[in-house]
């Protein structure tokens, strides 16, 4: 096969996919026996234009079982033993390169057709970009080592930090010089006095001098270097450390979810304090603090006995810092739960702002934001009270210590023990030496607010997540749509009170069904449940005979057309707003979907059509629209399985039949799940299932259930 039909092969590949490297990954997944599917794959990462780019590659097959590492190799430098190997094209195509002939050709996979395709080296490399991706099959432990290996694996933070250690060790070399360059200011004036001065020895001076403008001169290009890596070091570990946290707060069960968006939010932001930590000056004391060793056996070696002041001074100022410590420490965590609970008010108040207006709760609002914004200026004025006792504290030690250096040294001058020259330089290392305990009171308040955040993002870290890396799914690329529950019991977190209570019942496939029931009685639990969002705490909920915890959420969801009860928009537009869980959806079926929602009714009458702005939380629209558009969400992957709540509590007769009409249509033959307290959206149905204070209490034909809820047979308890 020539370049030409190979330029036509890739053509014709991009024509009929979307993405070659994730046909790519898919094919080397089934080569290793790992099933998974491309929907679980790309689900939750940030797709560039919609397709894995390289890097987003490494992480997708991670999810695979595989390990793969993005390389720059030559077409000659890749070892056979390594094969296969994905190589990336020119106009981002991709292929997977199987093995080496003996006649010296490549033997490539046809990741459509699962074919072979024979190239010579030469034309390969005419589109290769000289960039591959090597991917092998990645070890997992069992069970009986897992706990091991996770402990191997180290801490998240530690671990991304870990990554920059070359950068680290760059900066540790630079502090080593810059304080060894630290002592030729103190030796230049020692030997000015001791030497030039009453020899008159002028050549020496301008030796001297210009020997120590050159460690000057280095000195600033070293401190200008090191400050240029920390802050490297820091971006990087920035945006791979805030890319790892949110994927674990998306990728979180939902159970997990916070009690307060604003103190979650509040959680969140506190990384910023982490971020400054790694990044600021407060990093190059650390870094200078043990080379306060190499200032006092300078020290001693040309002062002898004025060693034992600084020697004495250093442990009063740790004493002092250590005590103050102790309650700065309680004093940060105050303030960081001042902070969340002010930030959770702010939050709360702005979500709600039309309710607030409408009950007349200003005053009731505006007091609890007082009092939480004096909480939090009462401990911050202590922790600032604490720093700057501490600081003051350790200065004014500081300065004690440097007179009693001058008053000792003058006596050492006395007893000609030691020079004019160096009773300065003693003075100036002395100096030198305390320096970083004087900045022990900012560093205490830095890493107590950093030690405060990292616990309170670790407890965000560590929830546990809808999918396990170390836990294999079912793959599942179809669902039919049959949902089976199996005595099903479920209580919402941190409630004593069961929500649902050993419930079961079968959905065959295609069957349309109403669950029905009192406010409070578990409709809408059990659709959550069917959706993956929560798991029984009792029983099991089964698709299409496959345990639902065995299925990967996002296979479930991409198989469903959910619409809950509470419908939330995205800031933009429509068209955005009905595509977020399917980008690459084309514009007809979009149009398609609006139709069938009734979408088409109000942006056809809007100038800007689907480009309408929804505003935050789809504030500019009814909410009989923003229904609307969950709606179309819900039907534009046409999904075999459909589960509404409540769909139509917001529109108006006209707009309800027309969407019935519609749904009539779009679910035929597919299954539908209505959860409504309305009777006229039972013509959509053939049977149903009703619920009382969690428990079944009828399941079987329309007309024979409401023939019974009619005449009273049902025992229905009150509404409470």
């Amino acid at each position: 096969m020539n370049s030409e039909a190979l330029a036509g092969v890739s053509q014709e590949k991009s024509q009929r996919q979307h993405d070659p490297l994730l046909e790519c990954l898919l094919s080397l997944a089934k080569r290793e026996h790992r099933q998974c599917s491309a929907t679980s794959l790309v689900a939750g990462l940030p797709l560039v234009d919609n397709r894995l780019s390289p890097d987003l590659f490494v992480r997708a097959a991670k999810r695979a079982g595989l390990s793969a590492k993005v390389a720059k190799r030559t077409l000659a430098e890749i070892p056979s033993l390594v094969l296969p190997v994905v190589l990336l094209l020119e106009d981002n195509q991709a292929v997977v390169l199987l093995k080496r002939e003996d006649s010296g050709d490549l033997l490539l996979l046809d990741t459509a057709t699962d074919g072979r395709v024979t190239l010579s080296a030469d034309e390969l490399a005419k589109s290769y970009t000289g960039y591959c991706i090597f991917c092998k099959p990645e070890h997992r432990y069992d069970e009986r080592t897992l706990e091991l290996a996770r402990q191997h694996d180290g801490h998240w933070f530690w671990r991304v930090i870990g990554k920059s250690w070359r950068i680290y060790r760059d900066v540790l070399v630079a502090s080593v010089l810059i304080n060894l360059f630290a002592l030729a200011n103190p030796l230049f004036v020692m030997n000015v006095y001791d030497r030039v001065v009453p020899n008159a020895a002028l050549e020496t001076l301008w030796v001297l001098a210009i020997g120590v403008m050159l460690v000057y001169g280095f000195d600033l290009i070293l401190k200008l270097l090191r400050n240029y890596f920390i802050e490297v070091a820091g971006k990087k570990a920035d945006v791979q450390l805030s890319a790892y946290i949110f994927e674990r707060v998306l990728g979180a069960r939902y159970e997990e979810h916070p009690q307060s968006v604003g103190v979650f939010a509040s959680q969140l932001r506190e990384f910023e304090s982490i971020r400054s930590f790694i990044t600021s000056s407060t990093v190059t004391a650390f870094v200078d603090l043990p080379f306060t060793v190499l200032f006092l056996v300078v020290i001693a070696y040309l002062g002898g006995p004025l060693v034992l002041v600084p020697l004495s001074a250093i442990p009063i100022i740790l004493i002092f810092s250590w005590y103050m410590q102790r309650k700065l420490g309680f004093a940060v965590e105050e303030t960081y739960r001042s902070s969340a609970q002010k930030n959770a008010t702010l939050v709360e108040t702005l979500t709600a702002l039309e309710t607030v207006k409408l009950i007349g709760a200003e005053g009731r609002l505006q007091r609890s934001w007082e009092k939480s914004v004096g909480h939090l200026a009462q401990w911050g004025q202590r922790v600032k009270l604490l720093t700057s006792t501490t600081t003051a504290g350790a200065g004014m030690v500081q300065q004690v210590a440097g007179v009693v250096v001058v008053i000792v040294g003058v006596y050492q001058i006395a007893e000609r023990d030691l020079t004019m020259g160096g009773l300065i330089a003693c003075v100036m290392l002395a100096a030198r030496a305390m320096a970083p305990m004087a900045q022990v009171s900012g560093l205490m308040v830095n890493f107590h607010q950093t030690k405060t955040a990292l616990e309170s993002l670790d407890a965000i870290v560590n929830k546990p997540q809808e999918r396990d890396d170390d836990k294999p799914f079912v793959a599942r690329s179809q669902l039919k749509g049959k949902i089976t529950f199996d005595k099903v019991t479920f209580s919402y977190p941190g409630e004593k009170q069961t929500a649902v209570e050993q419930v079961s019942f079968t959905i065959d496939a295609g069957e349309h069904v109403a669950i029905i029931g009192r406010i409070g009685s578990g409709k809408t639990t059990l659709q959550k449940l069917m959706t993956g969002l929560y798991r029984p705490s009792q029983g099991a909920v089964l698709i299409d005979g496959v345990d639902q915890s065995q299925i990967d959420p996002a296979d479930l969801r991409a198989h469903i057309g959910s619409v809950p009860q509470d419908v939330t928009l995205f800031f933009g537009s429509v068209r955005e707003n009905i595509l977020y869980g399917n980008p690459m959806a084309t514009d007809e079926d979009v149009i398609r979907a609006a139709q069938i929602s009734g979408v088409s009714e109000f942006v056809n009458a809007h100038p800007n059509g689907l480009d309408r702005q929804v505003g935050e939380r789809g504030s500019a629209l009814s909410g009989g629209q923003r229904q609307s558009i969950a709606i179309a969400r819900a039907v534009l992957n046409q999904p075999p399985i459909y589960i509404l709540d409540e769909p139509s509590t917001a529109m108006d007769n006209s707009t309800e039949e027309r969407l019935k009409r519609h749904l009539t249509q779009t679910c035929d033959g597919k299954t539908l799940i209505v959860v409504t307290h309305k009777t006229s959206l039972l013509t959509l149905v053939d049977r149903i299932i009703v619920l009382d204070q969690g428990r079944l209490i009828a399941d079987g034909p329309k007309d024979s259930v409401l023939e019974a809820l009619k005449k009273g047979q049902l025992r229905v308890s009150p509404a409470h």
